[in-house]
């Protein structure tokens, strides 16, 4: 291998690595993985990753949003959150991740998403039912249900990074 081979598969590496972190973070990591994976076989002429490969990740990237976005649901329901709460969390996650971010990067991005979703939806659900502690009831499984559908996307990220590397290294 070459310098720049060797450069070129450290940065892909890294790029999958990267992926898999961003779930954490809310991003969505698994469409990272899937476009690194299809830039590293269009390099190098689809030899470690073909298109069995691709379509595999694709479908597992599918699978993840929408497992992701189902378990938060479901995560909500149980706890009594209506529809406008969970928009309202999810709405509020993002603002509070664009003001907290620049505070305190990575951790501001985590901690901005879960406060801001938890805040707004406080607010709705309490002006809403005018009960206090079925309100907090409500966004904390919000919460649950959140963590848990970043939990299920990760574990799809891993699988798909695992997958990958496999494709290359065997």
């Amino acid at each position: 291998m070459t310098p720049l081979e060797v450069g070129g598969l450290t940065l892909f590496i890294l790029v999958l690595l990267l992926g898999a972190v961003s779930v954490l973070f809310g991003f969505p990591g698994t469409i990272i993985i899937l476009v690194d994976a299809f830039i590293f076989g269009a390099v190098t002429g689809f030899e470690k990753i073909g298109l069995k490969i691709l379509i595999t990740l694709l479908v597992l990237s599918v699978l993840a949003e929408i497992a992701d976005f189902a378990v938060s649901m479901a995560g909500a329901a149980k706890f009594g959150v209506s529809r406008k709460g969970f928009w309202a969390f999810t709405i509020g996650g993002f603002i509070g991740a664009l003001l907290m971010t620049p505070l305190f990067l990575g951790l501001g991005l985590i901690v901005g998403t879960f406060l801001g979703g938890f805040i707004a939806m406080l607010i709705l659900e309490l002006l809403a039912r005018n009960k206090t502690k079925p309100t907090l009831r409500a966004t904390y499984g919000a919460l649950l249900g959140r963590v848990a559908g970043i939990g299920v996307r990760g574990v799809f990220a891993l699988i798909m990074v695992i997958m990958t590397l496999t494709s290359i290294y065997s």
